[in-house]
């Protein structure tokens, strides 16, 4: 792959990052209410105050004026400050960044270590018990709702049983790597639970198409061993269509993170969503927007990227 095309997609993720940030700014300043509605109810806060605040934040600016200026101050590198804690927007983010980086992240491997095994077992057992068995908890799985799993699995190991903590990253007074994986356990769970469903099913539909292949066919016929046609011929190019779902769906755990780290109290970009989100913090929900959109774009670059990698007949000049 040359360079000259990875430099050509990184220069249209600006134009598309645009579009993307006119339309969220402008679907988020057109909501009903505003940043300072959570003020309006506070006697402590006068009319003046709030004045002052609009003027601070460049909130008393037509609509247009405030996007152009804000948008040119972000790619800038200027984020602006956070309306709920007064903190740089910058600070606030990228403080959360690495927690929800190891959780994301460690689900994201997990999901794959899972997945892809159950969907080429469900494969190569196609219409046996075992096919109809990971059929089964994967349907289950893409149906059943995250919150409402969360929430059983929290009360059945952390308050029952007691065997993990039920939220937090850490105990007060031990920051030890065993405490933190044991914090990791059940939001880990649940964020790839319902990865590892679907991706299995993709997984698995992947494989049958391609072990139904005539070239499939003929390493059978000359004796190669079910093992060796499955991982060094199927497997590979099953990998294809896989790798599209997967990267999609990696922005996707991290908006799911969002459910995770707010039931299991994670310090992570999600929880600074939903917090920001109750306070209608505009300048930091634009901010965590952006870094999501930013993601999904990437996700898929790196997508085309593993194309590449899997099947070398595919070039891009």
């Amino acid at each position: 792959m040359s360079l000259s095309y990875i430099f050509k997609r990184l220069l249209g993720m600006i134009p598309l990052l645009l579009g993307v940030s006119l339309i969220l700014f402008g679907v988020l300043h057109l909501a009903p209410g505003g940043p300072l509605d959570v003020y309006a109810d506070n006697p402590s806060v006068t009319q003046e105050a709030l004045e002052n605040m609009k003027r601070a934040f460049g909130l008393d600016q037509p609509l247009p004026v405030q996007y152009f200026r804000w948008v040119t101050a972000f790619f800038q590198g200027e984020w602006g400050f956070s309306i709920r804690s007064a903190q740089p927007v910058m600070e606030e983010v990228l403080s959360r960044v690495p927690a929800t980086l190891m959780l994301s992240g460690s689900a994201f491997v997990l999901a794959l270590l899972v997945a892809l095994p159950l969907g080429i077992l469900s494969a190569t057992r196609r219409y046996t018990g075992v096919d109809y068995f990971i059929t089964l908890m994967s349907f289950l799985g893409i149906s059943m709702p995250v919150f409402w799993l969360a929430l059983m699995l929290q009360l059945l190991f952390a308050v029952q049983w007691k065997v993990l903590p039920s939220a937090g990253m850490q105990t007060i007074g031990d920051g030890s790597l065993p405490d933190l994986l044991r914090h990791l356990i059940l939001p880990v769970f649940i964020l790839a639970f319902a990865s590892v469903a679907g991706w299995s099913r993709y997984m698995r539909s992947s494989m049958v198409e391609i072990l139904s292949q005539d070239y499939i066919r003929t390493a059978r016929a000359k004796g190669v061993s079910a093992r060796r046609v499955t991982y060094s011929h199927a497997f590979r190019n099953a990998l294809i269509p896989v790798v599209t779902v997967v990267a999609l769906d990696s922005a996707a755990i991290l908006s799911g993170a969002v459910i995770t780290e707010t039931i299991f109290a994670w310090p992570g970009l999600g929880r600074l969503f939903i917090e920001s989100m109750n306070g209608r913090d505009y300048p930091v929900l634009m901010a965590l927007l952006m870094v999501g959109s930013f993601a999904l774009v990437v996700s898929n670059l790196v997508a085309d990227l593993a194309y590449s990698l899997i099947d070398p007949r595919i070039r891009y000049d």
